[in-house]
């Protein structure tokens, strides 16, 4: 049987790692290449109008989202907010690309959405914020997967709803 110690640890390196790196999209859309705005054409380019706000909103929530599973904070949130991300990220611009990510598939946005939801089943382990402050069983289990799937699901599916209009000749 594996120790608490070494699940703990294992929790704790996926959520640094994986946190860090949705973190740095968000990053990376702030203060990479065409900054905010040549996120913003981008976004308005795929159909996620209007760009300016969804480019602010994508690296915010990435940026956010990623801080608060590397702490292992509100845990199941993070998860929530990831899902929701890649449903959009997957839906908008990998879709018709396959599975693969080296086709531009869309096998990344699963792995980073599952890892949220993963981590927010699992809970945070000993080394996190949630743990900490004593919510780290409270908020974990079915409860987590609860909160990081639909309520994820749901902020996706609503944002696409609202917001996803791709041009007729979008992809031509």
């Amino acid at each position: 049987m594996v120790s608490d110690t070494a699940v703990s640890a294992g929790i704790l390196l996926l959520r640094v790692v994986v946190g860090f790196v949705i973190a740095a999209h968000g990053y990376n859309k702030f203060f990479g290449g065409g900054r905010i705005p040549g996120t913003a054409g981008w976004f308005d380019s795929i159909g996620m109008r209007p760009g300016l706000l969804h480019a602010r909103l994508a690296a915010t929530t990435e940026i956010g989202s990623g801080i608060l599973l590397a702490m292992g904070l509100l845990t199941p949130l993070a998860g929530a907010a990831i899902v929701a991300l890649m449903l959009v990220a997957g839906y908008t611009v990998h879709r018709g690309s396959g599975f693969f990510v080296n086709a531009n598939g869309w096998e990344y946005n699963v792995v980073l959405a599952v890892v949220g939801v993963s981590v927010s089943i699992t809970g945070a382990g000993r080394w996190s914020i949630d743990n900490l402050v004593g919510i780290d069983h409270t908020l974990s289990g079915w409860l987590g997967f609860a909160i990081s799937v639909v309520l994820g699901l749901i902020a996706g599916i609503a944002q696409l709803a609202l917001f996803f209009r791709p041009s007729a000749t979008a992809g031509r």
